[in-house]
């Protein structure tokens, strides 16, 4: 499930930079997100178990969305004075901090897991391409949302053993649709022309690259302990690259074909890795769903 989401992710990026021609990126956010609630919203209302959703799964995707719009909001204000480049290796560091916010919640940092994220930073720096110049005010907002990326993953790790996936997913997805507009009518200028213009590549983000793979990530990570989830999720750079080189006719160096090897070693490394669960992995995956 964690492959199909890097893949759907990586093709996302491609049409997303399609869209961003004709509208600004709160006001592409807003759109995709809605796209995705009005997707997953019926059916949770529709289905035929009628409960209501539990305070905690509508608390959690609550929660999931304010750090998901936080993330986005910090890396978008931080592409204003540093690179695509950098901005796309620095967010790719939530590898690395995955496992170090999961420590103190009982998570096992096995060796397996560790060389995995740093084979996947360093396929990442290969793949970035130019990385070169000073520390700038935008290094340091994007550096705040790769954080942020991390505690969502870590989040979700925690909260998707306590709630129903689609109740979290749809919260999430309406708190970060609401946000991002109010965001895009403070700064920006959305426009029905701009939203029909790119309304093919928002079709495909809203379904594929948020109500799917969203959805797909809490339910995966039921099973999955974050790290591992991280450094399978962050392949979404290697398909990024691909799905330029098929849709775009861009093309790759040796050396950015040499990082996604490295980012293919990583997942290999997670994969493969022995990896007993710690007691408290195992009173996640093993509680019941309320």
């Amino acid at each position: 499930m964690l492959f199909a989401v890097a893949a759907m992710w990586g093709a996302g990026f491609t049409a997303q930079r399609s869209a961003m021609e004709s509208m600004g990126p709160f006001t592409f956010n807003a759109a995709r997100y809605a796209i995705g609630a009005a997707i997953i919203l019926p059916l949770v209302l529709f289905r035929k178990d009628k409960s209501r959703p539990g305070r905690g799964a509508l608390a959690g995707g609550a929660l999931l969305g304010v750090v998901m719009w936080a993330a986005s909001g910090f890396q978008q204000m931080g592409l204003v004075t540093t690179t695509a480049s950098r901005a796309g290796f620095i967010t790719g560091l939530y590898v690395l901090g995955v496992p170090l916010l999961g420590l103190p919640l009982g998570h096992r940092l096995s060796k397996g897991h560790l060389l995995g994220a740093v084979l996947a930073v360093a396929g990442l720096a290969m793949l970035s391409g130019d990385l070169s110049g000073g520390i700038v005010r935008g290094d340091l907002l994007v550096l705040f949302c790769a954080v942020l990326w991390a505690v969502h993953v870590v989040l979700v790790a925690r909260v998707a053993g306590d709630g129903d996936a689609l109740v979290l997913a749809g919260t999430q997805f309406v708190v970060v649709a609401v946000l991002s507009l109010l965001a895009a009518y403070a700064v920006e200028a959305p426009s029905l022309a701009g939203l029909r213009a790119g309304a093919v590549p928002l079709l495909y983000n809203g379904l594929f690259a948020i109500a799917i793979a969203f959805t797909l990530q809490i339910i995966a990570q039921r099973d999955a302990p974050p790290t591992h989830a991280a450094v399978l999720m962050s392949l979404e750079a290697v398909f990024g690259a691909l799905f330029g080189v098929l849709l775009l006719s861009e093309r790759l160096s040796a050396v950015e074909w040499a990082g996604c090897g490295l980012m293919f070693g990583g997942m290999l490394a997670c994969q493969l890795w022995p990896h007993p669960r710690t007691p408290a992995e195992q009173a996640e995956l093993t509680a019941p769903v309320r």
